[in-house]
């Protein structure tokens, strides 16, 4: 039956079907085939609506809001102007400044695709008149938009969270310390690449200008204040903080900047509804797939098959980086996580394996597939939003990939690097 309901879902995607469809389809085929018919169907309902039940998933639409209001107003571009004061004189310092910049608004909006439009929209003309090549520069920013999932707030961890029943709060906070190693890595990389095609520097700021960019600013760096100072404080729950930012980005966009007027409104909350609506209806139909192919016991065949069963935990968690990474190569993220976490559940329960550091991995693993060919969906983001051809786009990629790929193997060594802050934030 697993490998029926795999033929499906796979031969409706290759027809071009949207991902709720086949996924919708192998599940209910699952059902009529161990149930005997659709007398039952209400049952499988139920399960599709207790997916999307779970109160923490109202995180999702707000952070997607918060974002999207940020993206249309001013707060990218005065988070980008700060850090081109402060590096974009130093050698590689735009290509340094472009992955930071995606660092900054990943800790604001918390969606990859966001941050390819708000960062990359403005720094890749800067790039391209430099002197960096485009095939670079679109793997760059394609690239380093992936630490906007790690760094909170993350939307893949909070469907993680909601899948696996573990604390968001916790997988915000063990995000930072992974997102801050592959900024690092990439600046490396930036460096020896300018270094390499000397490409030049730009003019050097002057304190005064420093000073005028932060304090432009300073408003729209509360954002991770509030959402991790929140948090960390006790102050308020993931789910508030998402609320918050809702507020906070209205106040600052409309009422402080005044870049967005009332008239915006209508098409801000037509196009969060759209991407929302997208989103639930994936989680709906992948929580009555988890339940499906869990009632079935596939899982435990997989993994007895591939012989996980029998690994330690390292083990696990290289089975579990080298699935999701593969499978989001073709497949969209949020689908992934809901169809992949309940089938390595029994294997990281019965390894001992911390959820939080299985969150990140995880939440890394989906990030790096996102901008990786063929189907990565950063990669048409991209193709969409800077009108260039797919092989462009994709030509300079493998550096990056091989960074991440390096990223998420010192995680694995050195757990700490996600955990540390945890620990300290969460400990008894």
């Amino acid at each position: 039956m697993a490998t029926t309901m795999m033929l499906i879902m796979i031969g409706l995607l290759l027809l071009g079907f949207p991902m709720m469809v086949p996924l919708i389809t192998a599940a209910v085929f699952g059902f009529v085939m161990m149930f005997d018919g659709f007398g039952q169907m209400g049952t499988f309902v139920q399960q599709m609506m207790g997916g999307i039940r779970p109160a923490s998933l109202i995180a999702v639409p707000m952070f997607i809001l918060a974002a999207d209001i940020m993206t249309r107003g001013q707060s990218a571009d005065r988070l980008i102007n700060m850090v081109m004061a402060f590096i974009g004189h130093f050698k590689g310092g735009l290509a340094i400044s472009t992955a930071t910049s995606c660092t900054l608004f990943g800790a604001v909006s918390g969606s990859t695709q966001a941050t390819v439009v708000a960062v990359g929209s403005p720094l890749r003309p800067k790039m391209l008149k430099a002197g960096y090549s485009d095939p670079f520069t679109l793997a760059l920013i394609i690239n380093a938009s992936d630490i906007a999932f790690l760094i909170p707030p993350s939307i893949g961890m909070i469907i993680y969270g909601v899948i696996s029943g573990t604390s968001i709060a916790e997988l915000f906070i063990a995000g930072i310390g992974p997102g801050v190693l592959i900024l690092f890595m990439f600046s490396i990389y930036c460096l020896i690449y300018a270094y390499k095609n000397n490409v030049p520097t730009e003019d050097k700021a002057t304190w005064g200008q420093r000073a005028l960019s932060v304090r432009d600013a300073l408003w729209p760096l509360f954002f991770p204040v509030i959402i991790v100072g929140g948090i960390y404080g006790g102050i308020f729950s993931p789910t508030e903080a998402a609320a918050v930012c809702v507020l906070y980005a209205f106040l600052l966009e409309f009422v402080v900047f005044r870049e967005l007027k009332l008239a915006d409104i209508y098409r801000i909350a037509k196009s969060t509804g759209l991407i929302t609506a997208v989103v639930f209806i994936l989680v709906a139909v992948g929580n009555g797939f988890s339940w499906i192919i869990s009632f079935a016991q596939i899982p435990q065949a997989i993994l007895e098959a591939v012989g996980v069963n029998d690994a330690g935990p390292v083990g696990v968690l290289v089975a579990i980086c080298i699935a999701f990474f593969i499978a989001c190569m073709f497949v969209d993220p949020i689908v992934v996580i809901l169809v992949l976490t309940p089938i390595f559940a029994p294997a990281i329960q019965s390894t001992g394996l911390d959820p939080v550091l299985v969150g990140v991995l995880i939440t890394l693993q989906v990030a790096i597939g996102s901008a990786t060919p063929p189907f990565g969906c950063d990669i048409f983001t991209a193709i969409a939003i800077f009108k260039r051809p797919y092989l462009e786009v994709i030509r300079g990629t493998p550096p990056f990939i091989f960074i991440l790929v390096a990223a998420a193997g010192l995680i694995i060594a050195f757990p700490e690097i996600a955990l540390f802050l945890r620990d300290v934030a969460f400990r008894d």
